[in-house]
């Protein structure tokens, strides 16, 4: 057996780990870059437009929640859109998490965070719409894609403030490894 120590390839790395795929300065960078601003200018915008004081009235998710009628999960809209209180935190954490998750993206500030957040709520939004009218294929699934892609490369590490975070004190922990990117 070998004592040399093996360094990690592509396919072993973690998180925790230096991604081999360099996206500093190259094509792939500034697309990637490209992908986070315009899916943050995406969610900030969906959100903003939710925000009373733009729409001129509350939001309210009721309707959508009650006429997934076709979705897996039909049931668990059914119940947040009849208990008041799930109703009232829906009607308060979809424009604010659109709006954070869009700032987060497009500022390149806890973009790892930011894009399971807004995986999260693309996976609800894609089983919202089960309908599937069009096939399995929709722009949820590939706004959760966008989101996923986002994630895993560390898409806030290119022209984005998590590079500068990292450079701080507060990049060393294994819990800021995970947040940013």
């Amino acid at each position: 057996m070998s004592t040399t120590p093996q360094t990690p390839t592509a396919t072993e790395t973690t998180f925790g780990n230096v991604l081999d795929f360099d996206l500093q300065g190259t094509l792939a960078g500034y697309w990637i870059a490209a992908l986070r601003v315009i899916t943050g200018y995406w969610f900030l915008h969906a959100g903003f437009t939710k925000f009373s004081f733009v729409a001129g009235e509350p939001f309210d998710a009721s309707g959508y929640l009650l006429n997934a009628s076709g979705s897996p999960i039909s049931g668990l809209f059914t119940w947040v859109a009849s208990t008041p209180w799930m109703l009232e935190f829906t009607n308060f954490a979809i424009p604010a998490g659109e709006f954070l998750i869009g700032l987060g993206l497009i500022v390149g500030a806890l973009v790892r965070l930011a894009a399971f957040f807004g995986g999260v709520l693309m996976v609800f939004f894609y089983l919202g719409n089960a309908d599937w009218a069009h096939g399995i294929v929709n722009g949820d699934l590939m706004g959760l894609m966008l989101f996923v892609t986002i994630g895993v490369l560390g898409a806030g590490r290119v022209l984005g403030l998590d590079a500068i975070i990292e450079k701080t004190g507060y990049g060393d922990s294994r819990l800021a490894k995970y947040l940013l990117g």
